[in-house]
């Protein structure tokens, strides 16, 4: 039993830090609403006050007039404002982004100019515009940006001074506390920083790996934990770990260190899951165990993949005389182009999509990847990959229950056969269906290697791990934002 339990400052968890942004940010969306109202009506006031007085009524009888007579009529849909807000702001709430100013200021434009541009959309396709308040919606916007940027900046503020800022002591030097130190070298943004290693191999002590050193050994734990104020142990240790070892990191968690293991801090740190660093124990505890979801999830899924297929089937009914006609003058027949591909459980069945490439791009018939730049795709198809135009056929797939909203990419058969040879837990992805686009399509694009690929499965695996509603919505707004910025591959 560890002595002296120390009392450690109140420091919040990543779950809690969500929690307070999250609350902090619907209570500022919610004071917008009514800043924005009060606006709009001084707005009419101004405006209605200076007709009077332009019409030579004295300002004095003017103003009386106008305070009795302007009323402003406010839809219900105006009050659901903050939770458009609040969902356009979901990428906010990762650790990664949360602590960097420059990537939340960031994240608050794209999130105001998204909310512009549905706005305009809809004003300008609408049959009645006078219920859609340009003054009220962009005094929303306005307010909501600037007071959820300025509770953002004091967050970070706060949580960077108070010691709100975890320290990281990682337990193992090996090839997995080394991916931490080289993955945290290479973050532009950190949720916490990295104190260096703790291993009983006698030949790393005072070693540095990407900059971190080997500082001891577990026996030295305790008190290493005390001199770096350390708030966090990782364990990356693969293997059984000694009687003596464990029972000083229990005796650590008894102070109050909050004891991690290395795969939750890579999910953390990147979004992904480090396949490359999974035993099949974990697997089985940590990700068999934990991608069955509820059967509310699949049918609320289900029920949001029709409405928005029949949607996508719409706009693409409204866009495919012109993408059709671009793609003829450019390269020609076909439009589109069909390909089997593989569904959920390895189910095969048809994709469509519009062509971006030139006719007979696999000549020899061989399956290849596409890279980037790459000279089959034409100039036509380059613009409708950057703004995901060429998925649009795709929705008839989500119609017909082959694919989802949200997925993993899906792939050729003969590329995933071989795929799964080279790629650990690759066949993994067919878990749940594939997806129009997916956690691995915003976060990652197209990959032209092996190597990216894995880095790419990484990402499928984390969404699958983790799908949820409100995942699933985040993905769809931000691949909103990709087309809107063309940055689509």
């Amino acid at each position: 039993m560890a002595e002296n339990i120390r009392t450690t400052p109140l420091r919040l968890r990543p779950s809690e830090h969500r929690s307070l942004l999250f609350i902090g940010d619907l209570a500022l969306s919610l004071a917008s609403v009514f800043a924005a109202l009060y606006t709009w009506r001084e707005y009419n006031f101004t405006v209605q006050l200076a007709a009077l007085i332009a019409d030579g009524i004295p300002p004095t009888r003017a103003e009386l007039i106008v305070q009795n007579q302007v009323r402003i009529v406010v839809p219900l849909w105006f009050y659901l404002l903050p939770i458009l807000w609040m969902l356009l702001l979901v990428e906010l709430y990762e650790p990664y982004i949360a602590g960097s100013g420059r990537r939340t200021t960031r994240g608050v434009a794209v999130a105001a100019f998204i909310g512009l541009a549905l706005y305009s959309f809809i004003f300008v396709f609408t049959q009645d515009p006078t219920n859609l308040p340009r003054v009220g919606v962009g005094a929303f916007l306005l307010f909501a940006s600037l007071l959820t940027l300025g509770w953002r900046m004091i967050f970070i503020r706060i949580y960077k001074r108070t010691g709100q800022l975890r320290r990281v002591l990682v337990i193992g030097a090996g090839k997995a506390g080394q991916t931490l130190a080289e993955l945290y070298g290479s973050l532009a943004a950190r949720s916490f920083n990295f104190v260096g290693f703790v291993d009983d191999d006698k030949q790393k002590l005072k070693k540095t790996y990407h900059g971190f050193k080997v500082l001891g050994t577990s026996d030295r734990l305790l008190a290493l934990i005390d001199e770096h104020r350390v708030t966090d142990l990782v364990v990356a240790i693969n293997g059984e770990i000694e009687g003596a070892t464990f029972q000083t990191i229990l005796d650590a968690q008894e102070k109050g260190v909050e004891v991690t293991r290395m795969p939750i801090l890579y999910e953390e740190m990147t979004g992904r899951l480090p396949i490359h660093h999974l035993e099949s124990d974990w697997i089985i505890r940590s990700f068999v165990d934990e991608v069955r979801v509820s059967g509310f999830y699949e049918l609320a899924k289900r029920t949001l993949d029709f409405f928005g297929g029949l949607i996508g089937m719409i706009v693409l009914v409204l866009l495919s005389p012109l993408i059709s006609l671009v793609i003829l003058l450019d390269s020609g027949l076909p439009i589109l182009y069909t390909q089997t591909r593989l569904g959920k459980g390895g189910r095969k069945f048809v994709i469509y999509k519009f062509r971006t490439m030139k006719q007979n791009a696999e000549q020899d018939g061989e399956a290849r990847l596409a890279e980037k730049n790459d000279p089959r795709v034409t100039r036509v198809g380059d613009f409708l990959r950057k703004t995901r135009l060429d998925e649009f056929p795709q929705f008839w797939n989500v119609l017909r229950g082959d694919m989802s909203l949200v997925g993993p990419r899906a792939e050729r058969p003969e590329l995933v056969a071989a795929f799964q040879k080279q790629v650990p837990f690759y066949r993994a992805r067919l878990l749940v269906k594939p997806g129009v686009s997916g956690w691995a399509q915003i976060n990652y694009g197209y990959y032209a290697s092996i190597t990216e690929m894995a880095v790419k499965l990484e990402y499928d695996l984390y969404y699958i791990k983790h799908r949820t509603l409100a995942m699933d919505f985040q993905i769809i707004l931000r691949t909103i934002g990709t087309m809107l910025r063309r940055t689509g591959r």
